[in-house]
C-alpha cells in the first residue's frame, strides 16, 4: 500500500522557514569534523516523557539503552541511526529514538556502530548484526528494527543478511520501519536529478562523498551496502516513510516496488513538501508527529501480535 500525504496547511510556513535557513548550507560536503554539529542538531529533538536513557553494551557493541515506562518484557527495538555512515552517535539519537520507543512501548537499543572513514564497509553492518544478536541473547521473543537515512539502509541490509544467513537461534525480525532510507549507494535513482532542486539539504555530490568514504573502493551495488540490490524474499513487513522533496525519494519507492514484487508486506508513505528525515522536526512540523505516530503504531502491532496495520485504512 502507498499513501500520499498532502502538505498540511499549518506546515507550509515552517517548511518555508526551514528551506530559507538551509539554503546557505545546501551542497556543503561534510566530513568527520561535522560530527559535533550533527549531534547537536539531533540532540535538539524533544525527549519523550518517561523514557530513561543510559549507556549500555549489547552483543559487545557500545551504545545507549532506552527504557520507556512499563515496556513489554518480551520485545525489543533496535534503532539504527543515520548520518551518511560518517556522522551520528547513539547519544545524539536518544531523544529521537526514544520518541519511537515510547510509541511502541518497548525497550530500545541504539548501537554506536563504527563510522567511516575510519572504518570501512562492512564494519557498520557487522556491528548492528552484533547488537541484534545481543538483543536476542537477552531473551527477546520479538525484535523490531528501525532506522533513518543511512541507518534505514543498514536496517534493510540487516534484514536481508539475517534472512540470507539463517543464523541458528536468532529470531526472525518481527518487522521494520525506515525513514528516508538510503538503499542505493550507486546513486542511480532518477530522483537524484528530478528532486535535486526541491531537496533543501542534499546534493548528489554530498551523498557521493559519504558513499566513497564508507565503501572505500568496494562495489556500490554490493547487496549488503545497497539493499536495493539484495534478495528480498521472506523479509518481514516493512514500513517506509519518505519526503517528496528529497533526492532519496526513489531509493524508497524503488525498494518498495522490488520488495512488494518479492511478496513482502510493504507500507509506503510519501509526504508531500517534506525533506529528508523530516520526523526530526517534531514540534515544528505536524507531519513529523503524524509520521512518528504511524510508525509507532506499525511497530507496536508487530511486537504485540505480529499483525501488520490494516492496509485498507489510512495510516495518517
Amino acid at each position: 500500500m502507498m499513501t500520499i500525504h498532502p502538505l498540511a496547511p499549518q506546515d507550509a510556513a515552517p517548511v518555508a522557514a526551514m528551506r530559507q535557513a538551509m539554503s546557505a548550507h545546501k551542497g556543503h560536503r561534510l566530513g568527520p569534523e561535522a560530527r559535533p554539529m550533527f549531534d547537536a542538531m539531533l540532540g535538539a529533538v524533544p525527549a519523550a516523557a518517561g523514557v530513561a536513557a543510559e549507556p549500555a553494551t549489547v552483543g559487545g557493541i557500545p551504545g545507549f539503552r532506552l527504557r520507556p515506562t512499563n515496556p513489554r518484557p518480551d520485545a525489543r527495538l533496535l534503532y539504527i541511526h543515520g548520518g551518511g555512515y560518517m556522522l551520528g552517535s547513539a547519544r545524539a539519537f536518544t531523544s529521537f529514538a526514544g520518541q519511537i520507543a515510547a510509541r511502541v512501548g518497548v525497550e530500545a537499543f541504539i548501537p554506536d556502530y563504527r563510522l567511516a572513514p575510519e572504518h570501512k564497509f562492512p564494519a557498520a553492518l557487522d556491528d548492528v548484526l552484533g547488537a541484534y544478536r545481543g538483543l536476542a541473547a537477552e531473551g527477546a521473543d520479538r525484535i523490531v528494527i528501525a532506522g533513518d537515512s543511512a541507518g534505514g539502509g543498514l536496517t534493510l541490509a540487516l534484514l536481508s543478511r539475517l534472512t540470507a544467513s539463517r543464523e541458528a537461534g536468532l529470531p526472525h525480525p518481527a518487522g521494520a520501519a525506515v525513514l528516508s532510507p538510503w538503499t542505493d549507494l550507486a546513486l542511480t535513482a532518477a530522483s537524484m536529478k528530478t528532486r535535486a532542486e526541491a531537496d533543501p539539504i542534499f546534493t548528489r555530490d554530498v551523498l557521493q562523498t559519504f558513499a566513497d568514504a564508507y565503501l572505500h573502493g568496494q562495489r556500490a551495488d554490493d547487496p549488503m551496502a545497497s539493499p536495493l540490490h539484495a534478495a528480498l524474499e521472506t523479509l518481514p513487513p516493512i514500513r517506509i516513510d519518505v519526503g517528496n522533496d528529497e533526492i532519496l525519494l526513489d531509493d524508497a519507492t524503488r525498494y518498495a516496488e522490488r520488495a512488494r514484487a518479492a511478496g513482502v508486506e510493504i507500507t509506503l508513505s510519501v509526504w508531500e513538501g517534506m525533506p529528508h528525515v523530516f520526523q526530526s522536526s517534531l514540534g515544528r512540523f505536524l507531519a513529523a508527529e503524524q509520521s512518528l505516530n504511524a510508525i509507532g503504531d506499525f511497530l507496536h502491532r508487530r511486537v504485540v501480535n505480529g499483525i501488520a496495520p490494516d492496509t485498507n485504512q489510512s495510516d495518517a
